[in-house]
């Protein structure tokens, strides 16, 4: 009964580090943590506004996730429901919080398109900047 209840314990220590990182701005653009969906992934701006409102309920999917699994290490009866309903709540919160960062990375609006290389403005005469402009 030990190793089910380290299951939700396991996943909720790094929620809780991943949504304390997002939620204060500090979570890096990644391949591995925090809400990673093609809206927050198509600017730096996006992945931190999305991350960032995710932040909260993954912190409290964490928390869910390790005293769920620690009241199952401490329980002799009925330590498999605790572990049951603590890991079926810390998949739910989880996806709410995606769904949550997903949004909030789709109303940030789009980066501006960068210049052609070597251009520096409307200084770049036929062919550089117009071409932008006919696009």
């Amino acid at each position: 009964m030990n190793l089910v209840s380290l299951l939700p314990l396991i996943v909720g220590l790094p929620l809780l580090v991943v949504g304390f990182l997002g939620l204060t701005e500090r979570l890096p653009r990644n391949r591995f943590g925090g809400v990673r969906t093609p809206a927050t992934l198509r600017s730096d701006e996006a992945f931190r506004v999305g991350n960032k409102v995710a932040g909260l309920p993954n912190m409290v999917a964490g928390s869910v996730g390790v005293i769920g699994g620690v009241i199952g290490l401490t329980l002799h009866t009925g330590a498999l429901m605790v572990v049951l309903i603590a890991t079926v709540g810390l998949l739910a919160i989880t996806l709410g919080a995606g769904v949550l960062g997903h949004r909030a990375a789709s109303a940030v609006p789009e980066p501006a398109p960068e210049l052609p290389p070597g251009c520096a403005g409307c200084q770049c005469g036929a062919g550089g900047c117009g071409a932008l402009s006919k696009a």
